[in-house]
Formats: C-alpha cells, sequence, structure tokens
C-alpha cells in the first residue's frame, strides 16, 4: 500500500482540483480525501507544493513495432504484401524494449494506443498497453480498441502499380470488404440454426466481424478534409463505429465533424509538412474543435514526433488558442475515452489504475519537472 499526501490532484474528473491525498492497494486507487488514515503497512509519500495528474496517454502511435532509426529489422508497422490485412494483431509485433517505451514513461505517457501503420487500406488491430513491462501481455489494457484503416496518400502510394492508384480504390477495396463481412456475419447468424449453412473459414472476415457488429471502432486515418468526409461517409454507410485520426484539416469542416460526432485524435503537429496532405498543419486545430464541443485528444503518431513531447504538444496547442484545461483532458482523459478504457485509465478516481504522473508545475510548460512517475502504484521514475 501507499499513501501520497498533500498533493494538487488534477483529477480530469468531477473533483475537477483538490488538495487532498490518495490511497493507493494492490495497483489502484483505494481511496482520495483529506487526511487519510496512515496504516502501518503504507509507504507514505509527500507531495506537498507538487501538482498530480493521471498518467498520460497517447491514443495513437506506432512505437513498439517501429523502432526508429533501426530499418528493416525495426519497422513492423506495415504489411507491404496486400493492402487488405484486418487478420493482423498489433500485440504480435510490439518490443517492450524499444527504448520509446523507457522515454515515454519518464515523460509522463502511462498508456499508449500502439499498431498498424497507415500503409494499408486496413492494417490490423491496435492495442491499448501500460509503457512499462517486459513482455507485451502483461502490459495489455486491452488487446484489442480499434481496426486500423486508411485513406488519403499513404495507400494509394504504398500500393501504387499494385491496383490501389487512386482515393476512389482505396474507398472501394475497403466497402468490398465491408460488404463481404457482412455476408460473412449473416451467414454464419444463419448457421446458427442450420449448420449446412456454416461457411467456409475466412480468416480475414473472420477479423472484420467486431467491426460490422459494431464492438470495434474503424481507426481511420485522414488527414485531408475530403479524406474525413470519406470516413464518415463510408462508416455511414455500413453502419459503424468510427475514430477519426490526424485529422488535419478537421477546422474546414466543422459541421460535418459535429453531425458525425465522433472521437478525434489530433496530430501530430510537432514535425515538418512532410507531405501534401498536412500542407495545412497548425496548432490551432486542436482547440477549434474543441471550442466546436468535439472530443479531441492529442496525438504524436510517435516515432513520427517523440513521445517525450506529448506534452508539449499539449502546451503548444494551449499557445494557438486551445483551452489549458481542455487540452490536459486531450492528453488524459479523452484519449482513455478514444480507446475506450476509461474505466481503467484517464483520470484519479477510486477504482482506476494508478497510474499518477507528479510534478513540480504546469506539465504543459517546458519549465516543469517531472517528479515522480508511478504505473499501477509502482514507482517507476
Amino acid at each position: 500500500m501507499r499513501l501520497i499526501q498533500n498533493g494538487k490532484l488534477h483529477t480530469m474528473a468531477d473533483q475537477g482540483t483538490i488538495t487532498a491525498d490518495i490511497l493507493i492497494d494492490n495497483g489502484k486507487i483505494a481511496a482520495i480525501g483529506e487526511h487519510l488514515e496512515v496504516l502501518s503497512e503504507c509507504e507514505v509519500m509527500d507531495a506537498s507544493g507538487l501538482d498530480i495528474y493521471p498518467g498520460f496517454i497517447d491514443c495513437h502511435c506506432h512505437i513498439g513495432l517501429f523502432e526508429d532509426g533501426i530499418g528493416f529489422e525495426g519497422n513492423d508497422t506495415n504489411e507491404s504484401t496486400d493492402p487488405i490485412t484486418p487478420q493482423l494483431r498489433g500485440i504480435d509485433a510490439i518490443n517492450p524494449f524499444d527504448p520509446s517505451f523507457k522515454e515515454a514513461v519518464c515523460a509522463g505517457v502511462t498508456t499508449i494506443g500502439t499498431g498498424p501503420g497507415s500503409a494499408n487500406v486496413v492494417g490490423g488491430t491496435f492495442a491499448a498497453v501500460k509503457t512499462v513491462g517486459t513482455c507485451v501481455d502483461e502490459m495489455i489494457v486491452k488487446e484489442a480498441v480499434a481496426m486500423k484503416c486508411a485513406f488519403g496518400e499513404n495507400p494509394k502510394r504504398c500500393y501504387q502499380g499494385k491496383n490501389n492508384n487512386t482515393r476512389m480504390a482505396t474507398a472501394a477495396k475497403l466497402r468490398e470488404l465491408l460488404f463481404k463481412a457482412n455476408e460473412y456475419s449473416m451467414k454464419l447468424s444463419e448457421a446458427q440454426q442450420d449448420p449446412a449453412k456454416r461457411p467456409a473459414f475466412d480468416m480475414k472476415l473472420n477479423a472484420m466481424l467486431p467491426v460490422v457488429r459494431k464492438q470495434l471502432p474503424l481507426k481511420a486515418h485522414a488527414h485531408r478534409a475530403d479524406d474525413i468526409c470519406t470516413a464518415i461517409r463510408i462508416a455511414k454507410e455500413f453502419d459503424l463505429k468510427l475514430t477519426l485520426e490526424h485529422v488535419t484539416e478537421g477546422q474546414f469542416i466543422i459541421p460535418q465533424l459535429q453531425a458525425a460526432n465522433v472521437p478525434l485524435a489530433v496530430g501530430p503537429n510537432l514535425h515538418a509538412n512532410s507531405k501534401f496532405e498536412i500542407r495545412n498543419m497548425t496548432f490551432t486545430t486542436p482547440g477549434v474543435l474543441s471550442k466546436a464541443g468535439l472530443q479531441v485528444s492529442i496525438v504524436t503518431d510517435a516515432p513520427i514526433v517523440p513521445l517525450k513531447y506529448l506534452a508539449m504538444s499539449a502546451g503548444l496547442a494551449v499557445k494557438s488558442g486551445m483551452d489549458h484545461e481542455e487540452a490536459l483532458k486531450a492528453i488524459t482523459i479523452n484519449p482513455a475515452k478514444h480507446l475506450g478504457i476509461e474505466d481503467r485509465v484517464g483520470s484519479l478516481e477510486v477504482g482506476k489504475d494508478a497510474d499518477i504522473v507528479m510534478t513540480d508545475g504546469d506539465p504543459l510548460t517546458i519549465f516543469t519537472t517531472i517528479r515522480h512517475v508511478l504505473v499501477n502504484g509502482e514507482i517507476v521514475d
């Protein structure tokens, strides 16, 4: 058991910001309140003068699958043999010894959504994992949080000359897969009454069943406004759950995003304009979308932007007009909701995982030092 005393708690929950103690038991937050009893078995940490936050969360990155600087051997983000690979699972490529994990947790990032890249029209499932561990099976918060798909430049560039040269072809390939998955699901349902109708096993279509049954969202990579609208159109057409990733030109289509009312992962913004579809990249986008009433998470797309710059990215969004509290939510409770793991992480509440960041000031400024990071109640930095 551990008792953190006298800290200024930024709960990211209904309690708001309070000065209180946190009791941790068996990796969970057991109690929050003033002057909690000090039990004999408790290790006490004095947090007087410190700010305490829930562990930071990035809901869209690729660490563990892509170790920057190694080349082919360190890159498992994209299966380049086939544009349609829903049967792939991000957990099968996550390397916990990627140095990016240590770098992330030292910066207060305790949970991430990581998985396949955006070369494929459909790339496989993302996982939510803690940033501490030696085996991915022990790090998992949720094994499958979304099915990655991609629109725009990447799939048509990566499969140019391989039957996917245009945005029209990308959309058509996704539609074809969804039609087939719906038919496969229907036949499986019919086979419950008549086993003779059971279709032959198809690994790709089987992997898509949680998507067409609305148990798993499509995680749609889309920078340009027209690609965002295509993702919304297809999700509506097939009655799917959807999250939008990157949303670089989201500020141009606010009414359409408000009508869709889906979670938005905005970024990465802290890097060069490396391709045509992100020429309108700006740090004003998270704030504009947040002020429009949309659920915004700020992301790094690490290793594109290292995870140690997640809080800085939120700070730059504040500098560009985003509300400070909304920026904090964009790296805590909002990405937890985006990944569907808000019952475990994202806020300081009784019953949740004791993932805690202790700082000597506002973590969105570059002058603040992180004093301690706890994951599942254990001090890791």
